[in-house]
């Protein structure tokens, strides 16, 4: 069966094989090319390649999908129960016409998976707080990653902030407890980090300015904001210097770095843009988990 779909705001600027794994399925990457190349999918009616990317109102065709279910998992939305909902209402920090600003808690992912059916998006496309509209993801934060983040209530409004992260002018600050004792007391992350799209080997540029809030032999506190926005971006370059995020296990090499330590010590602290001359600033309260650490481990810092 041939299908045609209408690229909205949220997608501007996203490669398609990333809007065909979350608007269709979680297809391999292998496959995503062979549909690509073979015509099965298209886009604007033209052959593209997999790392093309969208604008707002593109229009993506398939013709006669067949796809291997026995590989892939189809994207289904998760059905929240009423006390899901309203204990994710409880962590909004604001609700404006426009935009809300959640506290997102560590273990919920934004958008749903194959291995997360519960998620943000599907969550609030429930609540009464975007009845007539639903919840547009305007930017990415890790499913173990804690914090503020923003979704908006409508097309304008998630074009506005898709374009304000492209152009680097909203201002994110993280916090992080990592293994070991920094020598430097700020700096820049400066990395080539590594990912894979099937076969191929694809190396990204990463920057971050870093401060140290307090350290000792054992760990280090310290505040990042990232320059740039790569996947996994501050889990990974303080993995490459030896410093790896307490309850970090996918970026964690040596085993003397292993915890029993379940949480990621990773929080997006606060955000920082300007809207028509009007300057918005959120900070999201650090998890009980957090403190906790940072008393145990005999760190400073005032929230």
């Amino acid at each position: 069966m041939n299908k045609t779909y209408i690229v909205d705001s949220t997608y501007e600027g996203i490669r398609i094989d990333k809007w065909i794994r979350n608007n269709i399925a979680n297809i391999p990457q292998s496959l995503i090319e062979k549909n690509l190349r073979i015509g099965k999918i298209k886009l604007n009616k033209k052959k593209i390649k997999s790392s093309t990317k969208l604008n707002f109102k593109d229009k993506i065709y398939t013709y006669g999908l067949r796809l291997n279910f026995n590989e892939i998992n189809e994207k289904k939305k998760f059905n929240p129960s009423l006390d899901v909902i309203k204990e994710n209402e409880s962590l909004i920090i604001d609700n404006n016409e426009n935009f809300i600003v959640v506290n997102k808690e560590s273990g919920i992912s934004v958008q749903g998976g194959t291995k997360s059916k519960k998620n943000l998006i599907d969550i609030f496309s429930k609540s009464s707080i975007f009845e007539g509209t639903k919840p547009y993801s305007v930017h990415r934060l890790d499913k173990d990653t804690s914090g503020v983040f923003l979704i908006a209530k409508n097309r304008q409004t998630a074009k506005l902030f898709t374009s304000l992260f492209r152009l680097r002018k909203i201002y994110k600050t993280y916090l992080a407890i990592c293994y070991g004792e920094l020598d430097k007391k700020e700096g820049i992350f400066n990395h080539d980090l590594i990912r894979h799209e099937g076969k191929k080997k694809i190396i990204e540029k990463s920057k971050t300015l870093f401060n140290v809030i307090d350290k000792n032999s054992n760990c280090t506190l310290l505040k990042m904001n990232p320059i740039t926005g790569r996947k996994h971006q501050l889990r990974k370059q303080l993995s490459i210097i030896g410093h790896p995020i307490y309850g970090d296990d996918k970026y964690v090499f040596d085993k003397k770095y292993k915890t029993k330590n379940k949480k990621l010590m990773l929080h997006s602290y606060s955000i920082k843009f300007m809207i028509d001359k009007r300057k918005y600033t959120y900070k999201a309260s650090v998890p009980d988990y957090f403190k906790k650490l940072i008393k145990s481990k005999r760190l400073k810092f005032s929230n």
